[in-house]
């Protein structure tokens, strides 16, 4: 069924307009009487279409209940910037495996290194990628893909999670050895291309992170998202 998201709180009927709403007339073809799911926050609202016109769409709330496809835990990925592409192809499938929040970051072995500014500029296309895969996957909520910070101030920012955990080849703790089921908020920080100076994963440690170690192989970085999402989810029973 098609879901859309919206920006407030609905209460009897959702009216849409601009690029969803061509989207549902004239790309997916949809008519009066045609079932449709818009979410905010978690929450599904099971609709039927009432009333189309060529800017607008109107649809009558039939139900609603919080989304089955959110899982049970909140969890914020800090990756250090990759080349665009790899950004891009880290949101999309994180995204669809169930991370909540983006935080992207400079670290020393960064070979893009845009500054704040420059990735303002991109952060408009970024977010709509995490839109369109929420979309695809059946997300209840559009993951957030934050401006650019500092190493720094990404482990700042880290310290709102119960749990941090840092991604290190050169050792550290299984996935699977730790409780991950008592934590609500996990924050998992990931290298870009050249992985992590050993003082930066000084810092993070010293700030309580968790240093993790996925094995002998080395994962390149657009990969290492990815899997560490699928591990915690599987590990936390959200697949």
């Amino acid at each position: 069924m098609p879901r859309f998201f919206i920006d407030s709180e609905p209460t009897d009927f959702i009216t849409v307009t601009g690029s969803d709403a061509r989207h549902i007339g004239y790309s997916l073809r949809m008519k009066n009487g045609d079932s449709i799911i818009f979410c905010r926050m978690g929450t599904d609202y099971f609709c039927t279409i009432t009333e189309m016109t060529e800017s607008s769409v109107t649809c009558r709330i039939d139900r609603s209940e919080p989304s089955k496809c959110e899982p049970n835990i909140s969890l914020t990925l800090y990756q250090a910037f990759p080349k665009q592409d790899k950004f891009e192809q880290i949101i999309q499938k994180t995204v669809e495996l169930g991370i909540v929040r983006i935080v992207p970051f400079i670290s020393n072995r960064c070979v893009s290194r845009p500054n704040k500014a420059d990735f303002a500029k991109k952060l408009e296309r970024f977010q709509r990628i995490s839109e369109e895969a929420a979309k695809q996957s059946g997300r209840g909520i559009i993951p957030e893909i934050a401006p650019i910070l500092s190493l720094e101030e990404a482990i700042e920012d880290m310290n709102g999670c119960s749990l941090k955990l840092i991604c290190y080849e050169n050792g550290g703790e299984k996935l699977s050895s730790l409780n991950l089921e008592k934590h609500k908020s996990i924050g998992i920080m990931i290298g870009s291309e050249g992985g992590f100076e050993r003082s930066e994963v000084e810092k993070a440690v010293s700030s309580g992170a968790v240093p993790i170690w996925l094995g002998e192989r080395i994962l390149r970085c657009e990969t290492c998202p990815v899997a560490m999402t699928a591990v915690i989810m599987n590990l936390t029973d959200n697949m």
